[in-house]
């Protein structure tokens, strides 16, 4: 009888040795899983961890030991002082020009986008720019979260965000397509392969025409992502999905882009010292270390090195200061000369500000924090110079 006990717990409920096995098991399992799932949730910051790790090994280990520069780095203790603190005041000019362009599209009567959210805002976008540095991604979502919580509508945030985006970004077409074309063409000094000057031109002026012709065809575009979406299946078609918006935002941003050039108002035209005084902060670090290359050569070098912002680079650490350095090489700039003069640039306007960014980040979100407390809804973002909202048929803005 004690066996048939025996023999029925053991095979029924497993008896204690069976059960502690079995409990063991299903912790070792647990544990398996709980360390599976830790890796799955964090995948993107570990990965983001060991590829900053690479590049930092990379350029204080590796790269001096390849090109030698040891000797190099050691001479930016030697940059000459007034030029490097002229490099400060450019910077905050720059960074003024862009929260004045923000606060052109975004603010004036009636907006709870003043001068005070337009600096948080813009500060702290430009801080998460740094962290995700893909194309501007960090950026672009912390703006649209102060925006929304702002209380404008999801369509009023997509098109002021084109808008600005427009304004900001066809300074940097045409300078591209300008100093491109100037160089290749000897126009301006400093020559440069076709690569660095006409490639960039071209592209340049492909963009502005591209933009531009979303005024027609943005229909058409809707038209054929809808036919599109329709035939697809799965992740095909949540792609077709979210593009569906793409074409009407483009179309309305440009609208209200080319009412806000065509108006009294002219905030608009911050862009252009938004820019050309961030580019000042390189000229100002070349004379540190020495003499400046052509003017030209000094603006094409800084916009086709800035491409590399787009790279997915841990931090965006990498990806800007290789593409300057490739490109003023490409130039035929002394290398030597170059590094000196892209590090002390990337000091000036990446890390001396990310303290102002960070104190902007925090200070913004006790200002949603109140915007969420005391809702409002607007339809549209309001300048100063009172332009309406663009509405388009079966597209109406909520009051």
């Amino acid at each position: 009888m004690d066996g048939d006990a025996h023999d029925g717990s053991s095979q029924g409920d497993g008896g204690p040795a069976a059960r502690a096995r079995a409990g063991e098991g299903a912790s070792s399992s647990a544990d398996g899983k709980s360390s599976e799932s830790f890796v799955k949730r964090h995948r993107r910051p570990l990965r983001a961890v060991l590829l900053a790790a690479a590049v930092v090994g990379f350029y204080y280990y590796v790269l001096p030991q390849i090109v030698d520069l040891g000797p190099t780095l050691r001479r930016l203790r030697s940059g000459n002082l007034w030029w490097l603190g002229l490099g400060v005041p450019l910077e905050a000019v720059s960074i003024a020009a862009l929260i004045a362009l923000f606060h052109g599209v975004f603010g004036g009567a009636g907006s709870r986008i003043g001068w005070r959210a337009s600096y948080q805002i813009t500060m702290a976008g430009g801080g998460a720019t740094k962290v995700f540095a893909a194309a501007g991604s960090g950026g672009v979502a912390i703006t649209v979260w102060a925006l929304r919580a702002s209380g404008l509508t999801s369509e009023a945030v997509a098109q002021g965000m084109v808008c600005f985006e427009l304004l900001n970004y066809v300074v940097y077409m045409l300078a591209l397509a300008v100093g491109g074309l100037g160089l290749w063409t000897g126009l301006f000094a400093g020559g440069g392969g076709v690569w660095l000057t006409l490639i960039p031109a071209l592209s340049g002026l492909a963009v502005i025409a591209a933009v531009l012709a979303m005024a027609w065809l943005a229909t058409p575009s809707e038209r054929f992502i809808a036919a599109r979406e329709s035939k697809s299946h799965g992740r095909s078609q949540r792609f077709w999905r979210r593009m569906d918006s793409v074409p009407r935002s483009l179309r309305e941003g440009l609208q209200l882009a080319l009412e806000l050039v065509r108006s009294p108002d002219r905030s608009w035209l911050a862009a252009i010292p938004a820019w050309g005084f961030d580019i000042a902060v390189l000229w100002a670090a070349f004379r540190a270390f020495g003499h400046s290359p052509p003017a030209a050569v000094v603006i094409m070098g800084y916009f086709v090195g800035t491409l590399g912002n787009a790279l997915p680079v841990p931090a965006g650490i990498g990806g800007v200061e290789g593409g300057m350095i490739g490109a003023f090489l490409g130039f035929g700039v002394d290398g030597g000369l170059t590094v000196l003069a892209v590090l002390a640039y990337r000091t000036i306007t990446y890390w001396l500000p990310l303290a102002f960014e960070s104190v902007s980040y925090v200070r913004l979100r006790h200002t949603v924090g109140e915007w969420e407390a005391h809702p409002e809804t607007r339809s549209h973002p309001s300048s100063p110079s009172g332009l309406e909202p663009v509405r388009h048929s079966g597209h109406s803005a909520a009051g």
